[in-house]
């Protein structure tokens, strides 16, 4: 995204990156490798919601773009953690500003959802 005279220019490259970072599971997984590195049990038992397959596919996209290292334990059973990269962690402070906007915002957008189908019910 490169931005000229308050206009943004952003790129199918941007979206892609912005979908795979900003997705549901993304966040919750990102926000707990923060914390620790962790394997992929522990992971499903802390995001109880996602599916196995779910959170395999999320691991691969945040892997593919250098977001999480997946390292292979010697041990028996083999083990596999996840752990957030340097690269990863600089997503921190701007998903921080992202959420803290949505905190202070969230009222006001939601009087704004309820306006808007109060005005017309039939708009979806």
């Amino acid at each position: 995204m490169t931005e000229t005279a308050h206009h943004l220019h952003v790129t199918a490259a941007h979206r892609e990156l912005l979908d795979q970072v900003l997705d549901k599971w993304s966040l919750e997984v990102l926000n707990t490798l923060c914390e620790r590195p962790t394997r992929f049990n522990e992971l499903r038992h802390a995001i109880p919601a996602v599916s196995q397959k779910s959170l395999s596919a999320t691991l691969r996209r945040l892997e593919r773009s250098g977001i999480v290292e997946r390292r292979v334990i010697a041990t028996r059973p083999v083990a596999v953690e996840y752990r957030i990269t340097p690269l990863g962690k600089t997503l921190r402070q701007p998903i921080d500003v992202l959420l803290d906007w949505a905190d202070r915002h969230l009222p006001a957008i939601e009087a704004a959802r309820r306006a808007y189908e109060q005005a017309d019910p039939t708009r979806p």
